[in-house]
């Protein structure tokens, strides 16, 4: 058996699966991403739970989904709503888990979570932003253990000196959690380094299916201009963020490797949630859409593993998994499993899939064959052939809901809700949808009765009338 591993997770936001090279693109540079799926293991169909950042990321630190944890859509820090959102106050995250355990816990970068300028529970080091996140070159404002300190330059260099500092100054006789936030793939699409942008504005694009928008989706949110010049310069600056995240990471790698504890630590890059750069007619990601979408491009993300001592190499994961998956995936491999109360307790649909990359075969008959999402009052389940999502009443009213068949449909364009040679199917996917929700679903904090959470923000897509919003 191998040994406890330190854990290394880089969690970038707004990192749509396609742009990486291990995943088919063949403009994008992404050297040190490549690298950690060739040496360990590559989840084909990695999903989120929620396409939008924050109930993401709180999705993979609780392994719960948003209608347990509370966190509906992005916490907008900086304004009255997101300064008042209790975030993950009182509840249990794997930083705490595995502090428990016996690592010690650092974090540097995005959290956004809650009150991203205090220290949370469960973490030794604390190193994130004062409260916003931008820019992505310039002045910025970051919280050093509560401390708000300043930084001038781009901040992706910041986050990475820090993440070195503290792997440098880290207590050794405790194996390590690090958790690594950066942000660069996220709008506004400018300020990459300029080495970066250049070598990519004479790209052909040809790995970004642009397309016309579908009256499936609803109203557009961020539309798509169709200025030629504006769409190069936005996929420029795009695949620069992902280069630029792929070297900064290569830095913290290679620290690891300095110490001699490259070959004994888990190694794991992934996106909070998928990314849409013109595909579908439109950009962004959940909320690029009233009423907010659950676009495979939107949900699908990056996810690539290396475990020297743990995973073998090579290996192609076909299984959907999501960021609750991982949750639990991490306190296996840290053999820090949760006891029976705190899982009766925390009730997490998540599940390890350590057994499913070691190559079992009887954890690979028992995996689901379905993906659940939730994201304000919508929740979704896709299966390999179809896809559905259920819209509930908020304060916009009711939208409708929307059914793909996968097998004919695979661009999500025409909605078969009302097609009667899928009723069938329509009602097994919503009896599954609704078991799934009635298991795991908390009811002080689902979001099917939304107008009942708390706000996040004040660009909420169930709030935000779509008249109001950009054409």
């Amino acid at each position: 058996m191998p040994r406890r591993p330190n854990i290394l997770v880089f969690m970038t936001d707004d990192h749509g699966q396609w742009a990486s090279g291990c995943y088919g693109n063949r403009e994008v540079r992404t050297p040190t991403i490549d690298s950690l799926a060739g040496q360990g293991v590559r989840m084909a169909r990695a999903y989120t739970p929620s396409p939008v950042c924050s109930p993401a990321r709180a999705c993979f630190f609780t392994g719960r989904l948003p209608s347990q944890h509370g966190i509906h859509d992005w916490i907008h820090e900086p304004s009255p709503f997101g300064k008042a959102h209790p975030g993950l106050r009182g509840q249990t995250t794997l930083a705490q888990l595995l502090q428990a355990s016996g690592y010690h816990t650092t974090l540097s970068g995005k959290w956004h979570c809650g009150e991203s300028w205090v220290k949370q529970p469960g973490f030794d080091r604390w190193f994130s932003y004062n409260n916003f996140q931008f820019p992505h070159k310039g002045k910025i404002q970051f919280s050093d253990e509560g401390r708000i300190v300043e930084h001038v330059g781009h901040q992706s260099t910041a986050i990475t000196d820090h993440a070195v500092k503290v792997l440098r100054e880290r207590d050794r006789s405790r194996p390590f959690f690090h958790f690594v936030g950066y942000v660069n793939t996220h709008t506004p699409l400018v300020d990459q380094p300029e080495r970066l942008v250049h070598q990519y504005r004479s790209c052909d694009f040809a790995d970004v299916r642009r397309e016309s928008f579908s009256p499936a989706h609803g109203h557009i949110n961020i539309g798509w201009t169709g200025d030629e010049a504006t769409h190069r310069e936005w996929m420029a600056q795009y695949y620069a963020a992902v280069s630029f995240i792929d070297h900064q990471m290569g830095r913290v790698i290679d620290e690891v490797d300095n110490a001699g504890e490259l070959d004994n630590t888990l190694i794991v890059y992934t996106g909070d949630h998928g990314h849409i750069n013109g595909q579908h007619g439109f950009a962004t990601k959940g909320n690029g859409t009233v009423p907010q979408n659950f676009i495979d491009e939107s949900i699908l993300v990056p996810c690539v593993m290396r475990w020297k001592e743990g995973l073998a190499a090579g290996h192609v994961e076909d299984a959907q998994v999501d960021h609750c998956d991982l949750f639990q995936t991490l306190l296996d491999a840290a053999g820090a499993p949760l006891d029976e109360a705190t899982a009766k307790r925390l009730n997490s649909p998540g599940a390890s899939y350590l057994p499913l990359i070691r190559g079992d075969k009887n954890a690979a008959k028992a995996w689901r064959d379905a993906y659940f999402g939730d994201y304000g009052n919508a929740r979704c389940i896709r299966t390999d052939r179809h896809k559905l999502v259920r819209r509930y009443p908020g304060p916009n009213g009711s939208f409708g809901d929307e059914l793909y068949d996968l097998s004919s449909d695979p661009r999500e364009r025409e909605n078969a809700i009302a097609n009667p040679a899928h009723a069938a199917t329509l009602a097994t996917l919503s009896r599954r949808l609704d078991d799934h929700f009635a298991k795991y679903e908390d009811p002080a904090r689902s979001g099917k009765p939304i107008a009942s959470q708390p706000r996040c923000s004040e660009y909420e897509p169930w709030v935000i009338r779509p008249w109001e919003r950009k054409k």
